[in-house]
């Protein structure tokens, strides 16, 4: 089955489930079999793993159940070469090829659970939080497209979205946080922790804005750039 066919809901308890099918030309007991070899799934992250028969071989059903949201796209693409890899050996590979993936499956699984969009919260603050596939230097090298970032002067044009009229810095430590001022008293605040094995977890909020989902487009549309910026690196 295609990556597209693949799901992330929900759980009652608020947490996040990401399942899998694929079919493998290959008999139960052997995919079992194979499942067991070091370096396989049961070496990876925790998730439940099934194998039934159908017609032509085997139905591998994967369901990995989490709290970092956010992190689906990591786990997906992390799980899609895994179970790629899984077929190459048993379709008699030798040494099946370490395909490492360098954003784009990221990218297409962060856009097939749309989980890029961002929000706007109940006091009007608008708000994204967004894995990328780049550490932080890099991403701030992106983000701020050369400028020199400095408390007290004004923001750069990079790290502002259209439409934003932005002031001055109030906070800045390189590559990880940077405040700044907003016309109307508002306050946009971006900051680059700790992500996934990929890269740099994004946190923007753009506190304040006249017209929230307005802000909310124009930041959507600049951290795509920013995304696809990435991607070239």
């Amino acid at each position: 089955m295609s990556p597209r066919a693949d799901t992330l809901t929900t759980a009652p308890d608020g947490r996040s489930v990401l399942r899998m099918e694929r079919r493998i030309g290959h008999p139960p007991e052997e995919v079992r079999a194979a499942l067991t070899r070091p370096g396989h799934l049961k070496d990876r992250l925790p998730a439940e793993v099934r194998v039934a028969p159908e017609a032509g071989g085997s139905l591998l059903t994967l369901t990995h159940t989490f709290d970092d949201r956010f992190a689906a796209p990591s786990f997906a693409a992390g799980w899609h070469l895994c179970v790629s890899a899984l077929g190459e050996h048993l379709d008699g590979v030798a040494e099946p090829a370490r395909v490492l993936d360098t954003g784009e499956l990221h990218e297409a699984y962060l856009e097939q659970f749309d989980l890029g969009g961002g929000e706007v919260t109940a006091d009007g603050t608008v708000r994204f939080e967004r894995q990328l596939v780049r550490p932080a230097d890099a991403v701030w090298a992106a983000l701020t497209e050369g400028d020199e970032v400095l408390k007290g002067s004004e923001a750069p044009e990079g790290i502002v979205a259209d439409g934003v009229l932005a002031g001055e810095v109030t906070e800045v430590r390189a590559p990880e946080t940077v405040t700044y001022e907003v016309a109307g008293g508002g306050e946009v605040s971006i900051r680059l922790g700790r992500g996934t094995e990929y890269g740099a977890r994004l946190v923007l909020t753009h506190r304040g804005a006249g017209d929230p989902a307005a802000a909310r487009a124009a930041w959507h549309a600049r951290l795509e750039r920013l995304a696809g910026r990435l991607l070239e690196e």
